[in-house]
């Protein structure tokens, strides 16, 4: 019982793409975890349906393959930097990564940031080049630009002797040797289980285990999921929890659950290495250490990325409210917030003097984004105000985030690129022209400048180019940077949008709705050619007379308007403005809905600023 030789525990990094999640299917699929006749859902480690449509992975999730006399656990990592938390903390669990890198595409931005925790925790790393039946794959280049980045990562020389696999998951082949592919996984199992060391843990001391990611199930509350450090933990045993502020409370086993295929399976034991879901403690939280109860000794605290981002998640207020979604309250937003809460570690939540807005911290606009579309989609309704950068205080100085960003596009498109972020703040790091007609920059930017860039970068590229970040560190705060240049066009009228209506408006800049939209006072409706704000009345009804009009109406046709992505609707606002979100509708509204009240308050800001 004491070695656990048959344990193999790793970690899965992949850059957006590059094949993990159809990796690991195979994996399952050809050790036979599967039954023959069990039929594998497609990317079945992507179990939300927002990671199905945007083939991100954002929790990370765990599989167990037997291969052999051997259990492979694999835990999944998040590729996006926003999920930064939930990386450090999975890197508490394994002993080793794989590695999957395009034969094609080689390392990329966001692998970096994963792969650089990894390497700190010393875990052993196995590198899978995949994709090797792509036509244009360059598996000796890519395989250099590996150790680089492992060089440039501070990896050691244990860590630079990283064994190699070539495979292609999409076919369900691997091989040591980039020319000829075996028509098997086998030399990938065989690599993890000679190359990544089994966990080193003993099972004759008191009971340790580190509470790294959070489940939630109806029937029994909250699942702890993490790996046993020391010792034995069995059913119905009583046990010390230690709180992340010291305290210790007393609790009681009731379920164990070991993984098997994308299983969980009941079990009545687990020993050191092993990595298992314990159920039926109520006020488990991450980073917790549940200990034997005769010798509670508490293991590190786990360290947790520093939110970036901020906004206001506040009540529906618009005339609309309650329409289109179940949930409107005040007390129903702050129990999902505060749900929220309990698996997503990265998260803060504080309420403000207002019982009706809660102030939403995050890492980044995809960490926030998607926590909105999770809400949308469960029926609430609710407004956001515009995503600010979370400002620090260092020796009386203001520091703000900067960012790391990476971006691949076509050399006619650079100087456009350039000059964008010259604008922004970005400061030029590196450049790589490797003659293929794509051109790689690095910038340090400050995380403001890339509020809304996503959009502007797809068009300036002709949606060819690739742009990725990560944070970097907190610098000096920059002066004017980013913002939206345009003003816009607000609705003077509640009412519906009519063709007439919005013909008399169209030449006074782009709408962002059809004909027959509903709308209310206060509404953005479009965006203005000029930099300042105009009312606008696109409810207007055509008087109707019975004199003939020679230029016939109907060949006159309005443009398409511009509709916004629940993303591009937040990149969009400015500080005077709110996004209402409900399960069917992304609306853009001023503050202050009405035109009088909206003129006082902007004459009371400038009067006010003039007075300092």
């Amino acid at each position: 019982m004491h070695a656990r030789e048959n344990i193999r525990n790793i970690a899965i990094i992949a850059h957006v793409d590059h094949g993990k999640t159809t990796l690991v299917d195979k994996l399952l699929q050809q050790s036979g975890t599967f039954r023959e006749h069990e039929a594998v859902q497609e990317r079945a480690m992507d179990s939300n349906d927002l990671e199905r449509e945007r083939g991100i992975t954002i929790l990370a999730k765990n599989t167990a393959i037997t291969y052999k006399e051997n259990l492979i656990n694999i835990v999944d990592t998040p590729g996006h930097a926003d999920f930064g938390g939930e990386v450090e903390r999975i890197m508490k669990m394994v002993d080793g990564v794989l590695l999957v890198v395009d034969a094609y595409e080689g390392c990329m931005p966001q692998t970096k940031f994963v792969l650089r925790k990894a390497l700190e925790h010393q875990l052993t790393p196995i590198v899978v080049v995949n994709k090797i039946d792509r036509p244009a794959a360059r598996p000796a280049e890519v395989i250099d630009e590996v150790l680089d980045l492992f060089i440039e990562l501070g990896a050691n020389d244990d860590q630079l002797e990283f064994p190699v696999v070539y495979a292609s998951a999409l076919m369900g082949t691997s091989s040591l040797d980039p020319e000829k592919q075996d028509e098997n996984m086998e030399a990938l199992y065989e690599t993890i289980v000679s190359h990544i060391p089994h966990p080193t843990e003993t099972m004759d001391e008191p009971l340790q285990f580190l509470v790294t990611l959070l489940d939630y199930n109806e029937y029994l509350g909250r699942i702890a999921v993490g790996r046993v450090n020391r010792g034995v933990i069995r059913q119905g045993q009583p046990v010390a929890v230690m709180t992340r502020e010291g305290a210790v409370k007393q609790a009681r086993i009731e379920k164990l659950f070991g993984f098997q295929g994308l299983k969980r399976i009941e079990i009545d034991e687990a020993g050191a290495g092993d990595i298992i879901a314990v159920a039926g403690i109520r006020e488990i939280n991450i980073g917790e250490t549940i200990a034997d109860s005769s010798k509670p000794e508490a293991l590190p605290v786990l360290k947790i990325d520093e939110p970036t981002l901020q906004m206001t998640f506040l009540v529906n207020n618009s005339p609309f409210a309650g329409r289109e979604g179940k949930w409107v309250t005040s007390r129903k937003l702050r129990e999902r917030l505060f749900k929220e809460l309990e698996t997503d570690v990265a998260l803060r939540v504080d309420e403000t003097d207002s019982p009706d807005a809660f102030i939403v911290s995050g890492r980044g606009e995809l960490h926030l984004g998607i926590l909105i579309e999770n809400m949308r989609r469960e029926g609430y309704e609710l407004q956001v105000s515009k995503p600010e950068v979370i400002i620090k205080e260092e020796d009386g100085k203001k520091q703000e985030p900067y960012e790391r960003l990476l971006i691949d596009v076509p050399e006619e498109s650079m100087g456009a690129v350039m000059e964008s972020l010259g604008t922004r703040k970005a400061e030029m790091v590196n450049m790589i022209n490797n003659g293929t007609g794509q051109v790689r920059l690095e910038f340090i930017i400050p995380a403001r400048g890339l509020i809304g860039y996503r959009t502007q970068f797809l068009t300036l590229t002709r949606g060819y180019g690739i742009m990725n970040h990560a944070f970097d560190s907190y610098g000096p705060l920059a002066t004017g940077v980013g913002g939206r240049h345009q003003g816009v066009l607000v609705s003077s009228e509640t009412g519906t949008s009519t063709f007439y209506g919005m013909l008399g408006v169209e030449d006074r800049g782009i709408l962002f709705v059809e004909p027959g939209t509903e709308i209310y006072e206060g509404m953005i409706v479009g965006e203005h050619t000029r930099d300042n704000d105009i009312i606008v009345n696109i409810c207007k009804e055509k008087q109707l007379t019975n004199v003939r009009s020679a230029t016939k109406d109907d060949t006159v046709k309005l443009k398409t308007p511009r509709t916004h992505s629940l993303e591009q609707a937040l990149e969009y606002l400015n500080d005077d403005e709110y996004c209402e979100i409900t399960p069917k509708s992304v609306r853009l509204r001023k503050k202050i809905l009405n035109k009088g009240e909206r003129e006082r308050a902007e004459k009371h800001r400038k009067t006010s600023q003039a007075g300092v």
